[in-house]
């Protein structure tokens, strides 16, 4: 560790505690808030630009937590101690999880995400999907099934929020995200790049299966609550519907991703 950077801090309104704090309120955007062993480890291994690394005295006694925050703080910037307490007080979680680093947000941009797609893509688009729970899940899946980037319109909950980004325990990390962009201009570069958009609606005539997905795809989800208007499931190229039994009207968005996306990987694994 740079043991020159080392801050030992014993007050809350500290000006690193503030800045904390509002990175994890969302108030400063190139930054996003990391918390956790494992979310920090991931952060770690995908080498995130790491600004700062906050850490607990008593985290630090234990041997997995001392190797993390050594290798952590060569590469911050800076790096400081805190008391449970005081850790306590910047946590977006009730139970403080001992450490926090603050790190540059990956870039969120089409180029990123147009320069590291394969032949054949497989897109997950979310639409204005604003739980950041789903957003997480949904991005977590999407990479275990083989997914090659997410596109997030406006108003869909941040990907690099808290708490999407533990819901996704790292897989925001690594796979390219663009982020923010109207619902037209995300179908705009589909169309452009020649991916097919296929809807999921649960009154669509066509079953999920039944849908060719190892041609280049992008498979869009919306809102949790209304699903798409009439307008916008109109501007996709096909619909498609999980079958439901019993009294079910309709699966949680991050499930009816999975159901769909592992289709796509059955189907990709046969080529």
């Amino acid at each position: 560790m740079k043991l020159e950077t080392l801050k030992l801090i014993t007050s809350r309104d500290n000006s690193l505690l503030r800045r904390a704090r509002n990175v994890r309120d969302g108030k400063i955007e190139d930054l996003i808030f990391v918390e956790g062993m494992r979310l920090c480890e991931e952060a770690l291994t995908s080498n995130l630009d790491i600004e700062v690394v906050i850490h607990s005295d008593h985290i630090a006694q234990k041997p997995r937590a001392a190797k993390l925050i050594a290798q952590l703080g060569d590469r911050a910037k800076s790096s400081a101690s805190v008391s449970e307490k005081l850790l306590e007080s910047i946590s977006f979680t009730k139970t403080p999880q001992g450490i926090v680093l603050l790190a540059k947000r990956p870039p969120s941009d089409v180029d990123n995400l147009t320069k590291r797609q394969p032949a054949k893509p497989l897109i997950v688009i979310l639409h204005e999907t604003n739980n950041p729970v789903n957003v997480g899940a949904i991005l977590r899946t999407a990479e275990a099934a083989g997914a090659t980037g997410v596109i997030a319109t406006a108003n869909t909950a941040d990907p690099f929020s808290p708490k999407a980004l533990r819901g996704a325990m790292g897989s925001t990390f690594r796979l390219p995200v663009w982020n923010g962009q109207t619902f037209t201009q995300a179908l705009e570069w589909c169309r452009a790049q020649k991916i097919q958009i296929v809807c999921a609606d649960v009154s669509a005539p066509t079953v999920f299966s039944e849908v060719d997905w190892r041609k280049p795809g992008a498979l869009l989800v919306g809102r949790e609550s209304s699903g798409f208007s009439h307008e916008e499931l109109a501007a996709a190229d096909l619909a498609v519907r999980i079958p439901m039994k019993g009294s079910a009207e309709s699966l949680n968005v991050a499930v009816a991703t999975g159901v769909i996306l592992y289709e796509a990987a059955r189907q990709r694994a046969q080529n």
